[in-house]
């Protein structure tokens, strides 16, 4: 059994044990939490550790997940951890990934260790679509679409707006840019052409509306590129309508082959996903065996998706996939 290990206890550490918990050949045996363990119940009621407590456990444990932030848990984590542990993390930050890797590698080089950074669907799945499809279709263009989904980064930005109770925002794909790119026309797209952008807000008693619709809208980075839609809402609708954390997304390479470009090709991958940070999770512990394994055959150092073998994955034989899946 791969001993498994999960730093921090929010929606993507719960997603991380629920995913284990599915896998055969896999254990959590520690959840790490910088709350009082005291105070944190699991799910499948695995033992809850102070983070202080971490790097006493590094011989009970295979491959330690990390659940943090990648604006303040990430960057500084991960690369802490390496020194003790074979990791894995989701960290999201597109333009500082390369900083990170390489953080991140010096860390797992001096010790020994892997460590397989930015896992999940973007980046990780949708990145690996997006080299399969320009390495098959070097004449071509690229395009993601993201959503229907919930953006929680652009709602806590809501939330912070003053008199602004809660929120959710929606990204939303413009049904009629994402044909065009289907039928294999290239669009040129603006951000504003791409997506769309929807909010329910629930305001405080009493808060100006308009102001508050107007500063989101205005909002730079978030939503003054977009057309955004505001819809105020009470709590209770909030609950009731908006409790999920759904998303999902399309990549897609337009190309063409031939010596006159006579022959046009749409390469499509779609993902439709009820709960956010459970497919992450489900991502992160499949690369967690990859890790796994990667660590026994003596290698170390820094990885990402694109590194990965996909036999590495699966809890299946080489034997097994090459019968029943090639």
């Amino acid at each position: 059994m791969i001993r498994v290990g999960i730093a921090g206890y929010g929606n993507l550490g719960r997603g991380v044990e629920c995913a284990l918990s599915k896998s055969q050949d896999m254990e959590l045996v520690g959840v790490f939490s910088r709350r009082d363990p005291s105070t944190v119940k699991t799910v499948t009621d695995v033992a809850v550790f102070s983070m202080d407590e971490i790097e006493a456990k590094k011989d009970d444990i295979d491959v330690l997940i990390l659940c943090g932030g990648s604006a303040n848990d990430l960057p500084t984590q991960t690369p802490e951890m390496a020194k003790y542990f074979n990791v894995i993390d989701s960290f999201d930050t597109h333009a500082k990934i390369p900083e990170h890797f390489a953080n991140v590698d010096k860390a797992c080089q001096e010790n020994g260790h892997i460590g397989i950074i930015s896992v999940g669907w973007d980046p990780g799945m949708f990145s690996l679509n997006r080299l399969y499809a320009q390495a098959i279709l070097p004449n071509g263009k690229d395009y993601t679409f993201w959503g229907k989904g919930v953006s929680q980064g652009h709602s806590d930005a809501i939330r912070r707006i003053e008199g602004v109770a809660d929120a959710r925002q929606y990204t939303i794909p413009v049904e009629a840019a994402l044909e065009s790119v289907r039928k294999g026309e290239n669009p040129e797209l603006t951000t504003r052409e791409k997506h769309t952008r929807e909010c329910f807000v629930v305001a405080e008693e009493g808060a100006d509306l308009d102001k508050i619709e107007n500063e989101i809208k205005t909002m730079p980075n978030y939503f003054a590129d977009y057309d955004t839609t505001v819809h105020f809402i009470s709590q209770e609708e909030l609950n009731r309508d908006h409790a999920g954390i759904p998303h999902g997304g399309v990549v897609l390479r337009s190309g063409s082959t031939g010596f006159n470009d006579e022959n046009k090709h749409v390469i499509e991958y779609k993902l439709t996903l009820d709960s956010n940070p459970e497919f992450t999770s489900s991502v992160l512990v499949a690369y967690a065996r990859a890790a796994y394994r990667l660590c026994k055959e003596g290698q170390k150092g820094c990885k990402t998706v694109f590194d990965i073998a996909p036999a590495y994955l699966h809890a299946a034989s080489g034997d097994e996939l090459r019968k029943n899946l090639l």
